[in-house]
């Protein structure tokens, strides 16, 4: 039979109070008294029911993952995956389970967010790709389940967020591109409604400013985040603006979109027109030219999520925004204009 703490209680000949306070990591009960716990624990190979200590101390110790737009096309940019990674690395050196769940504007009509995290049983939750239009932001906002947002900071109670400094990223790309010579710099972004595509073009305007480059509305184009959306956005603004030298694009995957855009409508990157792209996914490293991109750290960015959360859920104060630094990595896709 499954050993009982009962059974562990009359082996150390204390109560099954001491037992339970023990194995619960209190520091009331004394030192010797606890190895010795610990030990026939051990030794009787003694497992805690999960469920039933959840009943009694009101936690699971399971963090819930809540994704949201993931799709199969999302497959290829990796970015999820890696930040998923060090959610589970570090949620699991921490003692707690982590929990996928995904929701649609068809999930969303059926449930409330309140509704699905009480259904899945998490202490609290770690939230990605979610739109500023989301129905949900407005239920995470006001909800007591304490979260952390990636790349949407709300100073809010019980919200905290972790995201890549993505108007310096932006500035470090477009003012590469100024300093190699370009003066007609195009912008793919993602679409309006995403957190990043706001800092991002922040950061495009703020370096063109700074270098007293005029700022063109018509030298913008959504990319939608994708291969396809890029590949557009490309051909449009290269054939409706033959004077653009060079392109900034809120995406790798974006990027290399455009560059085989440029490709079909007979222009070749970098020697027509050059591109930078954001995030430095493993491909942009293998494509041709190889991809000169900013990167951010995505494992490091779930990582520290996972710390956050629990930090709240177990007291501690923490800083609400976390905000992880972006760097420009130079590879074959700029072409310097004399």
């Amino acid at each position: 039979m499954t050993p009982t703490i009962k059974d562990i209680a009359k082996a150390a000949e204390v109560s099954v109070t001491t037992v339970s306070r023990a194995l619960n990591g209190y520091t009331d009960v004394n030192e010797e008294t606890k190895k010795k716990i610990l030990r026939i624990a051990d030794e009787l190979k003694y497992s805690p029911n999960i469920a039933a200590r959840s009943l009694i101390v009101k936690k699971t110790k399971t963090l819930g993952l809540l994704l949201s737009g993931i799709t199969r096309s999302s497959i290829k940019d990796n970015i999820a995956f890696e930040i998923l990674c060090g959610m589970n690395d570090r949620s699991g050196e921490l003692d707690y389970d982590l929990v996928l769940f995904n929701t649609t504007s068809q999930k969303q009509r059926m449930k409330s967010y309140k509704s699905l995290c009480l259904e899945r049983g998490v202490d609290g939750v770690i939230i990605m790709g979610i739109r500023l239009d989301d129905p949900y932001l407005q239920e995470i906002v006001q909800s007591s389940i304490p979260c952390v947002l990636i790349d949407i900071p709300l100073a809010e109670k019980n919200v905290g967020s972790v995201s890549t400094d993505n108007v310096s990223g932006a500035y470090q790309a477009t003012e590469h591109l100024i300093r190699g010579g370009h003066k007609h710099i195009g912008f793919i972004n993602g679409h309006a409604q995403a957190y990043v595509s706001i800092k991002r073009l922040e950061g495009y305007r703020l370096a063109l400013l700074d270098h007293d480059i005029e700022y063109r509305e018509e030298f913008i184009a959504d990319g939608s985040f994708s291969e396809n959306g890029g590949y557009e956005s490309a051909i449009m603004l290269a054939t409706k603006h033959p004077e653009i030298t060079a392109l900034f694009c809120a995406s790798d995957l974006m990027a290399i979109g455009a560059i085989q855009g440029l490709k079909n409508i007979g222009k070749t990157v970098p020697e027509n027109v050059s591109i930078v792209g954001f995030d430095n996914i493993a491909i942009s490293g293998y494509c041709s030219p190889t991809l000169t991109t900013i990167h951010q750290n995505k494992y490091d960015m779930g990582y520290r999520a996972a710390q956050m959360l629990v930090d709240m859920l177990e007291g501690r104060q923490v800083h609400p925004h976390l905000t992880l630094p972006a760097e420009l990595v130079e590879r074959q896709s700029v072409r310097i204009l004399s």
